[in-house]
């Protein structure tokens, strides 16, 4: 085929069009394949490559290359052994002794699922590993460079995460705020970061005399390496991609345009790799680099600044939708944000990383502008004025978005400005303001062995106890608790139900499976009051009250959120159990009673003291619990639904059997069972979901 003809054919707009239907199609087909299992889930023994590792603490985490990819967990017993897991290097023999299971899939709907984050990966079992042992083996020349490679750039997680697009040492609540500031982007290698990786290349080769056509060469195999080096990360494949395809159209003449070079890019992106359409920050990425190209013409600008600002406005437009489906929320502020950090980070820290992967000793001045970049960021995410929190939507509400968006700005190409931030503006008023039209709603949250009840109506909240689990910890290294309930669960739970605030944080005792996440919580999400009981205050209460105003909940407090009205009948009895708070709730005729811990003792009180009638829903007492729940009381209340908040497989044999029995005339959801349950109540009625 010649040349010209060549090029013919590539001027054809519709080809590219297509090409990226052929793909999407291929995409669709490739993630619903199930993929036939190799382990079996037990108990076993496992050879295989180490392809990862990261030790964190007490903790050190692998991925190995097997008959198929696991991940697990192992949790060194003491310091000689972690000195001698620090020895552990890629592609050595691993022997793995554990026991082979599913990934835990996410229990409360619309939140994180593990499960399927690590299938986008090719991964499907884990392995709990009990102990392993390393082979001394010859290692390929492949895990040998990268070995090298990581040795020389060293511990620090921005030089890894700015070379390689390694972001998972970084501190995950440094990395929320880069989430909701807006920035998070910025850490991803783009198409001007592998530009200025080529064009100190070339320079180089330009000086030792080299031609153009070869230079250009060697750049394309060295940005090949680079890529395998990284694994294919996505922000660096999508970046050496637009660099060799642009170089390709420049250096041939082939006159393609840049958004048919962007459609070619993305089809190869998603044919390597399908899952990264579920990647975020791949669709950040590719969002926002094909409305940049689209709208060129309206990027152009005098000034720096003027044309920083239309990239940050624009940006924040089209990855509305992506921030609204994933975080639930997007910061106005991040506008203002971004025409600070843009150059902080792609003008300074990037290169700067660059030269500390070459020159180590200039870690230090690197150091400097990450602690400023860190402590900014978490400053700023602190900051809620700007914040504003959607309720979540079903999946195909965020394409219209995008449909939206695109219509808007298509429009808006042809001199009719007004109409798109009209248009998108309207459907974002709408959609922030469900939450004040939606009926009642409560929410048994799964946080394993502990309770944590939410309940809200027009926009108001109340959060009863936090539930609590206690990190792992050994005596000879102490690390941050990374897997908390209220980062990893309730706070995002909060957001996608378009809660910005709490109107009441209520503590029903101090044990630690109710109160535990208190301080996290208040720590990190706005608290209006907390509530305690009457009881004597223990340690972990006294912390909480430290930091917030709060009541006693006195038998007889009356709690209003929206239109719900929440009345405590419990009285100051002895010991935490016996004095946990119980609310009666009362909405649209239809009465829940949420009775914490409560023993059989506080019922017999709440018999003696109230005609509670019918109840429609009872949260059940202290997790099923056999101290809970007489047939007295139940058959007293005679529930329709009874919840039961329990950890899977708990040590305690909650919930017991004969309350299981005494519950039988009522329909039974438990979180082991379920995860997170809700109730939405309308005028009439309410329905039960997991």
């Amino acid at each position: 085929m010649s040349l010209l003809k060549l090029r013919t054919i590539l001027l054809y707009d519709y080809g590219y069009y297509l090409l990226l239907i052929l793909v999407l199609v291929t995409v669709l087909v490739r993630v619903n394949i199930t993929k036939k299992e190799v382990y079996q889930n037990k108990r076993q023994e496992i050879e295989g490559i180490i392809t990862k590792y990261n030790i964190d603490g007490d903790k050190l985490s692998l991925e190995v290359k097997a008959q198929e990819k696991l991940v697990g967990n192992y949790y060194f017993k003491s310091k000689e052994e972690k000195d001698k897991g620090v020895k552990i290097t890629l592609g050595k023999k691993i022997k793995l002794v554990g026991t082979v299971k599913e990934a835990a899939k996410n229990t409360t709907k619309y939140l994180f699922n593990y499960q399927e984050y690590l299938k986008r990966q090719g991964i499907y079992k884990i392995i709990e590993i009990e102990e392993y042992d390393i082979e001394n083996n010859k290692v390929h020349l492949y895990y040998k460079i990268k070995n090298k490679i990581k040795e020389h750039l060293g511990d620090n997680p921005y030089v890894k995460t700015f070379i390689l697009g390694d972001k998972t040492g970084i501190d995950k609540e440094v990395m929320v705020s880069y989430q909701e500031n807006g920035i998070a982007h910025l850490l991803a290698i783009s198409g001007m970061h592998i530009s200025l990786l080529a064009s100190i290349l070339l320079k180089l080769l330009k000086k030792m005399k080299i031609k153009e056509e070869t230079s250009f060469t060697i750049v394309c195999l060295c940005l090949g390496s680079y890529l395998l080096i990284a694994q294919f990360s996505a922000s660096i494949l999508r970046g050496v991609l637009f660099f060799i395809l642009f170089g390709i159209n420049k250096k041939y003449y082939f006159y393609i345009k840049p958004l048919n070079i962007f459609l070619v890019a993305l089809s190869i992106t998603l044919f390597i790799n399908p899952y990264f359409i579920f990647d975020v920050g791949c669709q950040y990425s590719f969002v926002i680099s094909f409305y940049l190209i689209y709208l060129s013409e309206i990027l152009k600008s005098k000034s720096y600044l003027g044309g920083l600002l239309k990239v940050s406005v624009i940006s924040f437009i089209v990855s509305i939708p992506i921030s609204l489906y994933n975080f639930y929320q997007v910061n106005l502020f991040s506008l203002v944000l971004n025409l600070f950090y843009v150059p902080l980070v792609s003008i300074i820290i990037y290169p700067l990383s660059l030269l500390v992967g070459v020159v180590p000793k200039l870690e230090g001045i690197f150091n400097i502008l990450i602690y400023i970049l860190e402590k900014s960021s978490l400053w700023f995410s602190k900051k809620d004025m700007f914040k504003l929190y959607f309720y979540r939507l079903p999946g195909v509400v965020y394409l219209l978005y995008g449909v939206v968006i695109f219509g808007g700005f298509w429009l808006f190409k042809k001199k009719k400005k007004k109409i798109v931030f009209g248009i998108l503006g309207g459907i974002l008023v709408i959609h922030y303001l469900l939450p004040y039209v939606n009926g009642a709603r409560i929410e048994m949250i799964d946080v394993g062995q502990g309770d944590s009840i939410l309940i809200c109506n027009k926009k108001e909240a109340i959060l009863i106890d936090t539930g609590g689990r206690k990190s792992y910890e050994k005596p000879f290294l102490k690390r941050k608790q990374q897997n908390s309930i209220v980062r990893n669960t309730t706070i995002p739970l909060l957001k996608s139900l378009g809660i910005k605030k709490l109107k009441y944080l209520i503590i029903t005792h101090g044990d630690y499976d109710h109160i535990g996440e208190g301080i996290n919580l208040i720590n990190n999400f706005k608290v209006e009051k907390v509530v305690i009981n009457s009881n004597q205050i223990n340690f972990l209460e006294q912390q909480l009250i430290k930091k917030k105003k709060y009541i006693i909940g006195e038998e007889g407090l009356v709690i209003t959120c929206g239109d719900i009205k929440l009345i405590q009948l419990n009285k100051d009895l002895k010991g935490e159990n016996d004095s946990s708070l119980i609310f009666l709730g009362v909405y649209n005729k239809r009465k829940f009673l949420l009775m914490g811990d409560a023993s059989k003792k506080s019922e017999e009180e709440l018999l003696k003291n109230y005609t509670l009638g019918s109840i429609d829903i009872l949260k059940v007492g202290h997790h099923g619990s056999d101290t809970s729940s007489s047939s007295k009381f139940i058959e007293s209340i005679k529930p329709e639904v009874s919840l039961i908040s329990v950890g899977k497989d708990n040590k305690y044999g909650h919930p017991s059997k004969e309350v299981l029995k005494i519950l039988n005339k009522s329909k039974i959801y438990r979180t082991d069972v379920c995860g997170s349950v809700s109730i939405i109540f309308n005028k009439n009625n309410y329905s039960v979901g997991c």
